[in-house]
């Protein structure tokens, strides 16, 4: 529920779609919050489980909205989950949107014992979820890009992925490893990205699941944020106190 923030924050982690941008349309006063976060000293990360873009992309939109990164501010769950992969020595079959296929290129991916299942859209059909579920069956790891339930796009919800990754767990009686928020660790390597303690970082976001209440599960403080897909009620749907605000141009208030 929100309560009282008075701690002293090191850096801020900025969800992005819902909180900086939405669609085509920028959240008044983002460009500015951005800039009087770095003017006061504090780290910045952007942290976001879109899974249709790339980060390169996804510098591009902000800085199309006047909103500057630089390398390395941007950390993706694909990007998580490729770096993931990687180490783990996986061979993934991807189920992922067209845009980002490119993120994975350079993997193994001939006799695949992984399975990388992110936001496909029109790519999560039965017969593409089916061969997820006999691979996952077959001892292949499940790995999913995000654990989101649904997304907005314009005026209208969306499902995201993580509803697909319940389906396959159930069915294959596996556990999915996400790379991504609510994931601690994805949390951890923004964490580490920074150097910093997770109580010296303050994550912002719309989704009062994935944004706010993983970022507490991982120790860091929480401020939600009443626009993108925030819906009336999430300020009491988990525990813990957090910090919200209606939109993010009220951050520095919080800070």
């Amino acid at each position: 529920m929100p309560g009282a923030m008075t701690m002293n924050y090191r850096a801020v982690f900025f969800d992005i779609s819902g909180v900086l941008y939405q669609g085509g349309e920028l959240i008044e006063g983002a460009p500015a919050t951005v800039a009087a976060v770095r003017e006061a000293g504090l780290a910045v990360r952007f942290l976001t489980n879109t899974s249709r873009k790339t980060c390169e992309q996804i510098r591009a939109d902000l800085a199309g909205f006047g909103i500057d990164t630089q390398d390395g501010e941007v950390i993706t769950a694909p990007s998580a989950a490729h770096d993931y992969l990687l180490d783990q020595g996986l061979r993934p079959w991807c189920l992922v949107h067209p845009n980002i296929a490119s993120e994975f290129a350079g993997l193994d991916q001939d006799y695949p014992n992984a399975v990388v299942l992110g936001d496909a859209a029109d790519g999560l059909n039965y017969d593409n979820l089916n061969r997820a579920f006999r691979l996952c069956h077959g001892g292949a790891a499940l790995v999913g890009i995000g654990a989101n339930r649904f997304f907005r796009e314009g005026d209208t919800l969306l499902l995201d992925v993580g509803p697909f990754i319940k389906a396959i767990e159930y069915a294959a009686s596996v556990e999915a490893v996400i790379m991504g928020k609510p994931s601690p660790v994805f949390f951890q390597q923004a964490l580490e990205d920074v150097r910093l303690a997770p109580g010296e970082v303050l994550m912002v976001g719309d989704d009062v699941v994935g944004d706010v209440e993983g970022a507490m599960k991982a120790g860091l403080a929480g401020c939600l944020v009443r626009s993108g897909k925030y819906q009336p009620g999430d300020e009491q749907a988990v525990a813990g106190e957090f910090a919200c605000i209606e939109s993010v141009a009220e951050l520095i208030s919080v800070l």
